[in-house]
């Protein structure tokens, strides 16, 4: 029986480990775009480069070619459901497929999934790692903790910032000695000034019709409540600088009563001239260098922060909430600034500082900014710092 099989076989058996490479079974519930997505990807290419077995099961999605290419082998499986017969069944086929390809060790990256590839591993008697990624909501606060706490379950529980890791030792009691804190890696051959040609800059101010001399805010993100939409869009309003342009750029993802919400209220503050709300990017690098200052305006605590490593690795000044994985990122008045969360008078002030900086100083703070980001967020430190988790189990 193939991997995509029913059946669910009998729990219990050990599998048997072929000769050759170890091989990693990397588990999600699709591969469409994200930072899950993102961490997936590029340790299955690290695993590639390092001369491993690269599996990934996912329901598929627009980044599955981009796996394929970075050396792995993807088997398309139902884990995107929640739905508990389901995922009883995905642990059934999981474990086959453990056993046919002789995988060594899985990796789980999301809850629904994670529960499907606990059990598999169980019946497999193959070591199971997770990566705690986000906060999660506890709404059934009981139920939902119980729920939740399968990403604490790993023999390694990969935290993705010191905040994560303190999060889970408070709110699920998971033994330090099992966490491991590995930061997100920004990709450095994509995300450095020198990867973006001056004619990249020039087509994307182009198709944004960006004037010349204007100073660029940027506030990257998908365009949902949480990330702060509306708070960069109060901000700019107390800023009252009209020569000043706002770019917030991310997909509603469907969302377009958020959108045309956002776009009602750019009218009602008399910015239509001056803050725009544009659809997904596919040429983040270049936004980034096209800006005078980055936003993240996060709402809630972010798990990490992908925003702020990014931009400080392209060498710009960065703003974001006080709170989360940010405060990791970025360090207060020397790589940029950490405004008070969900406080619009904050960010104001905060802008204005920025956008004063005489140019020597906002190429220092730039500066500090990418060194950090370079020594601490790389890519490559990542998937390093992951291999040498897998490498204490197998």
């Amino acid at each position: 029986m193939t991997a995509h099989g029913t059946t669910d076989p009998g729990f219990g058996e050990r599998q048997a480990r072929p000769d050759g490479p170890p091989t990693v079974l990397q588990v999600l519930p699709a591969l469409e775009t994200g930072g899950v997505e993102r961490g997936t990807v590029d340790v299955a290419e690290g695993l590639a480069a390092a001369g491993w077995r690269a599996l990934v099961a996912s329901a598929g999605g627009r980044m599955e070619r981009e796996l394929v290419r970075a050396g792995a082998e993807h088997i398309r499986l139902p884990l995107a459901t929640k739905n508990p017969l389901a995922i009883r069944r995905n642990a059934g086929r999981l474990a086959r497929l453990i056993r046919e390809r002789g995988v060594s060790l899985v990796h789980a990256r999301s809850r629904a999934p994670a529960w499907s590839a606990l059990w598999a591993a169980q019946a497999t008697g193959v070591p199971f790692v997770t990566t705690f990624h986000g906060t999660y909501t506890l709404g059934s606060f009981e139920w939902k903790r119980r729920y939740n706490r399968v990403m604490t379950e790993g023999a390694r529980v990969i935290a993705i910032s010191r905040f994560i890791s303190e999060h889970m030792q408070a709110l699920y009691d998971t033994p330090a000695e099992r966490i491991r804190v590995i930061p997100r890696g920004v990709d450095l051959s994509r995300f450095s000034p020198e990867a973006v040609s001056e004619p990249r800059l020039a087509r994307l101010a182009t198709r944004w019709r960006l004037p010349d001399d204007a100073p660029v805010v940027l506030m990257p993100g998908r365009l949902t409540q949480w990330k702060g939409q509306t708070l960069m869009i109060e901000a700019m309003a107390r800023l009252n600088r009209p020569g000043v342009r706002c770019l917030i750029v991310g997909s509603d993802q469907g969302r377009t009563a958020y959108r045309e919400s956002l776009e009602e209220l750019v009218a009602r503050r008399g910015l239509g001239g001056q803050v725009h709300i544009l659809d997904h990017c596919d040429d983040m690098p270049a936004a980034y260098r096209l800006a005078s200052v980055v936003v993240s305006a996060s709402l809630e605590p972010e798990a990490f922060g992908r925003v702020p490593a990014e931009a400080q690795a392209l060498g710009r000044v960065v703003l974001a909430p006080r709170h989360g994985g940010a405060v990791e990122i970025v360090e207060d008045g020397v790589s940029g600034w950490l405004f008070e969360p969900g406080d619009p008078d904050s960010l104001a002030r905060h802008l204005a500082m920025a956008l004063d900086l005489d140019e020597a100083g906002r190429d220092a703070m730039a500066f500090r900014g990418m060194m950090q980001t370079r020594r601490v967020f790389s890519k490559e430190a990542m998937v390093l710092d992951t291999l040498a988790v897998y490498g204490e189990l197998i």
